[in-house]
């Protein structure tokens, strides 16, 4: 592994952690009502509670690496969700419709689910001790 290769690792790795932290706020002001939100929703309010739960665990999973392409897929959905259903229909583009956080979003962790969670991950942790358990069984 060369320089640069390191270096996209911990640059994806730091992108992730800081757009995980940023998912959980938005997560947190619905499920909570903090953050300046109006209140709390709960979680069997369609779409905003299933919304928040997304985010809220979505984003804690991303921020710590496990399960990242899984959470990053799942997120990305219903961020593509949020913005065709929500968004979408009060405008063509998102300039128009205020869907660019959502558009976003749905952008960023499709790239994430590709890219896997970079370097500080448990992913990596769990994969590296399932490798050497497998040098040690065969």
């Amino acid at each position: 592994m060369n320089i640069f290769d390191r270096g996209r690792d911990h640059a994806i790795a730091v992108f992730r952690i800081v757009i995980g932290v940023l998912f959980v706020c938005h997560g947190a002001q619905k499920l909570f009502g903090v953050l300046g939100s109006k209140g709390a929703v709960s979680i069997t309010d369609w779409p905003a509670g299933p919304a928040g739960l997304i985010e809220f665990v979505g984003g804690v999973l991303i921020i710590i690496g496990l399960g990242t392409r899984i959470a990053a897929l799942i997120s990305s959905g219903a961020m593509a969700y949020a913005y065709f259903v929500v968004h979408q229909p009060a405008g063509l583009l998102p300039i128009q419709n205020k869907g660019e956080l959502a558009a976003v979003y749905a952008w960023v962790f499709l790239l994430l689910a590709f890219t896997g969670p970079g370097a500080w991950a448990v992913d990596r942790v769990l994969a590296a001790r399932k490798h050497e358990q497998a040098l040690v069984n065969a």
